[in-house]
């Protein structure tokens, strides 16, 4: 018998978006988590403790960028990768 093998083919590759640094506002940072993900602070806080930290992974391209330019507007230092 052959293998038979399929091939996924999709014209959106998930993202993720990955937080490094909070800079100068953590406390931004963490409010901002939790209306972007539904984390809780004290959960928020504690992630961004320990960077760097995926934030949001396998969505969309345009939402992971949304996400970081919010990030970016906060004063953090964020990425979306593939």
């Amino acid at each position: 018998m052959a293998d038979e093998y399929v091939w996924l083919i999709c014209d959106e590759v998930p993202n993720a978006v990955v937080l490094t640094d909070p800079g100068p506002h953590p406390i931004e940072v963490v409010k901002l988590l939790h209306r972007r993900t539904g984390l809780s602070l004290w959960h928020g806080k504690s992630l961004i403790s320990r960077l760097p930290a995926t934030i949001l992974e396998d969505v969309p391209r345009e939402m992971a960028e949304a996400a970081v330019r919010e990030l970016l507007e906060a004063g953090a230092h964020a990425e979306v990768r593939r």
